[in-house]
């Protein structure tokens, strides 16, 4: 029992994995908000893209010792503007133009870094997250970023919904489509390099996606599928941290395979969409004889 205990409160006497968990839960929480639009919206491959096109941003910023998250963020807010701008071409899907800028974009990034001889701790770092090394300014500034993040996608949720349902309705509607599209955009690269430090450029898909989709499993509804995406990602990211530290494992990577861990359980167990559930109601749930028999 008293080994169960310490493996809770072990961690809250150590400075730096107090600061750890109180970014990763922000994150996690902020990621959950948004990722749900990203999910409903079925833009998931957004999330992939503009961690990457950041890429030339931060490669930038390296090069000449600036602040690896501000080059991040002007490279990726250039990338959605570009996208969400290039969008409104109705002969193009949105997929399509986002692939074309991914693809540039993180070319762009290698032709950059193969311009330095050495990759450093700080460059790694953006790749793979480095949470545990945040400090106390971090802390506050991804708390305060998250909380501008949270209150503007409240703000205009029920807008964004009506443009992922039908984008001519809404425009029919007197919705300003492409100034909601700006916003998601710019919404999702400011929470995905926000994100970056806690679990790194290439595994930040899964933290902005995986807690929305879980979500999408359990409720129909929004108001209740934003919630309970924030409340997995908020746990599923302290949980990570806790078998990261238990176990001396990467803590980015430890946040994904707990959030990916929690929404297989969902995809089975979930009570009206699961596997299970789906089984338990088919009326031909057994195998069907072969035939002659």
């Amino acid at each position: 029992m008293s080994d169960l205990i310490a493996f809770f409160t072990d961690p809250w006497q150590l400075p730096f994995m107090q600061r750890a968990f109180a970014v990763a839960a922000v994150v996690g929480l902020v990621c959950g908000v948004v990722g749900v639009y990203v999910v409903l919206r079925g833009m998931a491959f957004i999330g992939d893209a503009v961690a990457h096109s950041a890429f030339p941003g931060v490669a930038l910023a390296y090069a000449f010792e600036g602040n690896l998250l501000l080059g991040g963020a002007a490279a990726g807010i250039t990338t959605a503007v570009l996208i969400a701008f290039v969008s409104q071409n109705r002969r193009l899907k949105e997929d399509t133009v986002i692939g074309v800028f991914f693809a540039f974009a993180f070319g762009l990034g290698i032709v950059l870094v193969s311009t330095r001889d050495s990759w450093t701790t700080d460059l790694s770092s953006f790749l793979f997250g480095q949470v545990l090394a945040v400090s106390a300014s971090d802390v506050w500034t991804v708390a305060a970023i998250g909380a501008v993040l949270v209150l503007v996608v409240l703000a205009i949720g029920k807008e964004l919904v009506a443009v992922s349902l039908d984008r001519e309705t809404a425009r029919a509607a007197g919705l300003p489509v492409f100034r909601l599209d700006l916003a998601l955009y710019v919404v999702v690269t400011t929470t995905i390099v926000m994100s970056l430090e806690a679990v790194g450029n290439i595994l930040v898909l899964a933290l902005l996606i995986t807690p929305a989709a879980t979500a999408r499993m359990l409720t129909e509804r929004l108001w209740a599928m934003t919630l309970l995406a924030s409340l997995i990602g908020c746990a599923g990211s302290v949980a990570g941290l806790y078998v990261s530290y238990a176990y001396d494992l990467a803590a980015g990577g430890s946040v994904v395979v707990v959030l990916t861990s929690l929404f297989a359980l969902t995809w089975c167990l979930a009570p009206r969409h699961g596997l299970l559930a789906k089984l338990v109601r088919r009326p031909d749930g057994a195998a069907p004889l072969p035939a002659g028999r």
